[in-house]
């Protein structure tokens, strides 16, 4: 039966009005869950203040996963390792909140209809009952009564997602640009002066990094850091539901004020280990990235514990042990970093008047004969690089340059033989000229546009619900 929902165009079809829910989730949410230690009578979080039940949680992360079945089918297993089942269930307990709110409702007929047009629960384009209840009971081990509520919850959130985006339009205009960026291909020549090439002979003395440091301190302010304890459970040794019910077993010592750590330990025969100051900007040091974790470890105090941490298949058990609030470290230890730093200003310096004077003495070329201009003359005079690239698209890599956005963003706008304003890019600065440009075909346009202004639009309100949903969250806390 899986393999039935893992067809392509099945899954489409079932997926066309619930699309909206799901994206957010990848965009929104890290790889790292959080995996919550409460028992049925208990509280999984809050949202606006108020307790939310472990069992309503758990209905919300029961209906998430359904929805990743549906989508990916016997594939869900490898899936999983890029989904965060647990904070999707969050964000649709938070969605289904506003949408209570806004009175956002979905009739049983809807409901009915719904589950009645689902390609998978069809045999010879009817609805067979036999064959839903089927799926139910050994594909989704859902009650009907549960699912059809998780289908009516479905669809209310659809609906709360085109109440937010009834706004969003796309005119003409940007269906054209948005074409002509998606399918122009254009190819430059270009002369770049990287940083890295002005760095030689740059020699500052203690003085002149000292008077920097004076000058920028805030450029090296170390930002909010923390030192964590943690246990590492192998996944292979442990699962999560025995791992929730010890915890829950040992919940009077980890609530305690100063909880034995090591005690702890010694009842999962573990290691307590000890990342060391690193900022929130980091990885965590032994566990790895895991910015979700970190946006929870800032609301700790000292020997406060996380919730389990799942990770990879593997389980950890945190602990924050010190914060250290954003600080300007003194001078001495961060030395050597502040000569980089004026080095590196220095460099970008000497790279930015090169390639001005370069693009003077061209354009002046130009001013008298255009098409006389050469730029890879001009280029080995001045000591800098030259280069050409073949044709590309907006979004694309250029070979040896990089992200291509910006040059087709210029390249593209440019008149035959002009010289570009200095482009600065991260490893240095460019002059382009463009090379050949090849249009887009207006008959294939004419042929395409009504599809692609539907994706357009689609992606507009995306990314205006994105917006909406981080809003949301912030307000959530």
């Amino acid at each position: 039966m899986l393999k039935v929902l893992r067809n392509k165009k099945v899954a489409k079809r079932i997926w066309i009005g619930l699309a909206c829910i799901i994206v957010p989730a990848f965009v929104l949410f890290g790889a790292g869950s959080m995996t919550g230690d409460k028992d049925s009578s208990g509280y999984a979080g809050k949202l606006f203040g108020k307790k939310i039940p472990y069992l309503k949680y758990k209905e919300a992360l029961n209906a998430s996963r359904n929805q990743m079945l549906m989508q990916f089918g016997d594939n869900l297993e490898d899936a999983e390792k890029n989904l965060d089942l647990h904070a999707m269930a969050w964000e649709r307990l938070l969605l289904l909140s506003e949408a209570k709110k806004r009175k956002v409702t979905v009739s049983d007929s809807d409901v009915i209809d719904w589950v009645r047009s689902v390609p998978i629960f069809q045999r010879k384009g009817a609805f067979d009952n036999t064959l839903y209840m089927q799926f139910l009971e050994y594909t989704f081990r859902t009650p009907p009564r549960v699912f059809e509520e998780q289908v009516r919850e479905n669809l209310i959130l659809s609906k709360l997602f085109e109440q937010i985006t009834a706004s969003v339009s796309a005119t003409d205009q940007e269906i054209s640009d948005a074409y002509r960026r998606a399918n122009e291909e254009i190819s430059i020549s270009y002369i770049t002066a990287p940083h890295a090439d002005f760095t030689k002979g740059i020699e500052p003395t203690d003085d002149e990094v000292r008077e920097y440091f004076q000058k920028n301190s805030l450029k090296f302010k170390q930002p909010l850091s923390f030192n964590l304890e943690y246990l590492f459970l192998d996944g292979t040794r442990y699962n999560e539901e025995d791992l929730k019910k010890k915890l829950q077993s040992l919940s009077p010592v980890l609530n305690r004020k100063n909880a034995d750590f090591n005690k702890i330990a010694a009842e999962f025969q573990a290691e307590v280990k000890e990342t060391g100051i690193f900022s929130q900007a980091d990885p965590i040091p032994g566990i790895g990235w895991a910015p979700g974790v970190i946006n929870l470890v800032a609301g700790l105090r000292p020997g406060q514990f996380l919730p389990l941490v799942s990770m990879d298949k593997n389980y950890y058990l945190i602990r924050l042990k010190e914060t250290k609030e954003p600080y300007i470290p003194d001078f001495d230890s961060v030395k050597d970093k502040v000569r980089e730093g004026l080095i590196g200003e220095r460099s970008v310096e000497l790279a930015k008047a090169k390639i001005e004077e370069v693009l003077k003495k061209l354009r002046e070329e130009y001013e008298l004969h255009p098409k006389a201009v050469n730029m890879e003359k001009a280029a080995k005079t001045a000591g800098l690089l030259h280069g050409t690239t073949g044709l590309f698209k907006y979004g694309s890599y250029i070979e040896g340059i990089g992200a291509s956005d910006v040059f087709w963003a210029v390249g593209q706008g440019l008149k035959e033989d002009a010289l570009s304003d200095p482009i600065a890019t991260v490893s240095g600065f460019y002059v382009i000229r463009l090379k050949e440009r090849v249009p887009v075909d207006e008959n294939t346009f004419a042929a395409e546009k009504e599809e692609f202004s539907r994706q357009l639009l689609q992606q507009k309100k995306m990314e205006y619900f994105g917006k909406f949903l981080r809003e949301l969250r912030i307000k959530a806390q």
